[in-house]
């Protein structure tokens, strides 16, 4: 601590002498006339924010920190611009890395596992609060900026302004991740072909109901069916009714943790995660903090007739309706391939890619007309036969800055003021006009996204409604996501590649989550590695007990009721009237 501190003031003398690297108020002035425009705050008050950076970072100042998160149109912003400025308003170097999801997850598991600090932070999504708040190796926020932390907290940080900390609070009530981008699966659909007379004559006359947004997975299929196979071809485009991904990576594991399996109604109701049975088909007991299986047997259903339904849908949804090639997309390739302008829908759309879907015609994007308007827009996704209202009903994801314990404090310190400097108010509108990936209530009602909002596609009516918070991230059933996760992608892999079918497929995959959560169990009653809140598995019983004690939801006779949508403009008529 002591070299360092030698070390930084005799940079921030160098640097004060020169005056070329590190202004402070100057630089902070500099790049809230240039950059930090629109925002919540006056200049006058973005200048006080930007001070208060300015003195709580002198004690770091030529510190080179290294963070790292996904790579979203978000995080390029911040990688590419917001590291500069913040630099030279403070003095802190930040190198922000950004890797695939996949990576980032392995990386915040080594760190944990091996306790070498190889990021001073990471944007790591809230699905792992089930972790953080068990394995207690991140550091607890509320802690950290009432303690050893207090003195580089922002004092107009308002924590009540942020969308997504009910997402990123432990059981305890103790806050350990900050949000830095959120953003929720959508239903997604070319509004233009829908609103088409013969489209929608021709879609009656084959279905008997009328073309819209579906409510049902019923609904969702006879869509993709019709455009695939009925309408063909739109001003001499080949066109297709769905759109989706399985390249055999880790982000095919997220495609079915985040909530695929409860919009097929696998779970059990309760929002913002089902009580008892949770997204991932694991069971927790409520008032318990005890995992207890996932397997039909053990109580769980990720096993289920539901989730197989679910698995089976995605699958054959995948060959039947889906451009050529989508099988072996990933998630990155799949969501902004959307632009090139073939496919009528998409029943689980990212919104964190809502920028790449608003870029004028002259980048390539065919979603939009000559003046930029969207000719797509968004809707909540539809939901599959086994799900029942009171059900969660989407998967909302919030990306959130984490600090490993392992961390040293004072880069701990330094990052946390980088983490802080990248949702201030004096930043985040600007940011969010760039990446549209909202975390404040104050940047999504700012006028400027009133005068946006016809340009959006339905996003800012969303977010400004309280139906967004029906969307939610994985939740605490969850004990350990880094080990659990990885498990998905490789049995999800085997039902695209055909070797196994769905119910085999997922057979083998709850009985694996439940081999590893048997180890989890014995690490925490030997060791408490999981302060007593690691799983306790149920002994195995018949899945038909369960069936009739609360488990899994049977096989239902009809997994195809009659398709069912509605008019987008009443969806958008109820998100304006809350």
């Amino acid at each position: 601590m002591k070299k360092h501190l030698l070390c930084a003031v005799a940079v921030a003398a160098v640097l004060a002498g020169t005056g070329s690297a590190f202004a402070g108020p100057d630089e902070a002035k500099k790049w809230i006339d240039a950059e930090f425009q629109p925002s919540v705050l006056s200049k006058s008050e973005q200048m006080n924010e930007m001070q208060w950076f300015i003195d709580a970072a002198k004690p770091y100042a030529g510190l080179e920190i290294n963070v790292l998160s996904e790579g979203i149109p978000t995080h390029s912003y911040e990688s590419e611009v917001l590291t500069k400025a913040f630099e030279e308003i403070t003095g802190i170097k930040v190198n922000h890395q950004i890797l695939g999801e996949g990576e980032v997850v392995q990386a915040v598991q080594t760190q944990m596992q091996t306790k070498r600090n190889l990021y001073d932070a990471y944007v790591n999504d809230s699905d792992l609060i089930g972790t953080h708040s068990r394995l207690q190796l991140a550091y607890n926020l509320s802690d950290f900026m009432a303690g050893e932390g207090a003195d580089v907290t922002n004092p107009m940080l308002d924590l009540d302004d942020f969308m997504g900390t009910q997402f990123t609070t432990g059981p305890d009530g103790d806050l350990y991740q900050l949000p830095d981008q959120q953003f929720a699966n959508l239903y997604w659909f070319r509004k233009d072909w829908f609103d088409r007379e013969d489209i929608k004559a021709a879609f009656k006359k084959e279905y008997g109901y009328d073309l819209g947004v579906p409510v049902n997975w019923s609904a969702y299929e006879d869509i993709a069916e019709f455009f695939t196979t009925k309408v063909v071809d739109i001003d001499g485009t080949t066109v297709y009714g769905h759109m989706d991904y399985g390249k055999r990576a880790p982000d095919l594991g997220w495609r079915m943790t985040d909530a695929w399996l409860s919009m097929a109604g696998a779970g059990s109701k309760g929002e913002p995660n089902g009580v008892p049975i949770d997204e991932w088909g694991i069971r927790m007991e409520e008032g318990s903090c005890n995992p207890v299986g996932a397997s039909v047997t053990r109580g769980g259903a990720a096993n289920g007739p539901a989730a197989v339904y679910a698995i089976r849908k995605w699958d054959e949804w995948l060959r039947a309706y889906a451009p050529p090639g989508a099988a072996a997309f990933d998630f990155y390739q799949s969501l902004p391939a959307l632009s090139i302008g073939n496919v009528a829908q998409q029943i689980f759309w990212y919104t964190a890619f809502t920028a790449d879907m608003v870029k004028p015609k002259s980048e390539g994007n065919n979603t939009v007309d000559d003046e930029g308007n969207p000719l797509w827009r968004m809707a909540p996704s539809p939901h599959g036969p086994y799900w029942e209202e009171g059900q969660k009903v989407g998967y909302q994801d919030v990306g959130s800055w984490t600090i490993l314990k392992s961390t040293p404090l004072d880069r701990a310190k330094a990052a946390w003021l980088y983490a802080q400097f990248v949702v201030s108010k004096t930043v985040d509108v600007k940011k969010s006009h760039v990446g549209l990936t909202f975390i404040r209530d104050s940047s999504v009602n700012h006028e400027s996204f009133t005068e946006r909002a016809p340009k959006l596609g339905g996003l800012v009516e969303f977010y400004r409604s309280p139906d967004r918070t029906a969307w939610s991230p994985t939740g605490i059933n969850v004990p350990d996501y880094p080990k659990l996760a990885q498990i998905w992608w490789q049995q999800i892999g085997d039902v695209n590649s055909g070797a196994f079918t769905p119910q085999e497929a997922m057979d083998r995959l709850a009985e694996e989550m439940d081999i590893t959560m048997a180890r989890m169990q014995a690490a925490d009653e030997a060791a408490g590695v999981y302060g007593g809140c690691g799983p306790r598995l149920n002994e195995e019983r018949d899945a038909e007990w369960w069936f009739a004690n609360g488990g899994a939801k049977p096989k239902l006779e009809n997994e195809k009721p009659q398709g069912k949508t509605i008019r987008y403009e009443d969806l958008v008529a109820r998100w304006n009237s809350n």
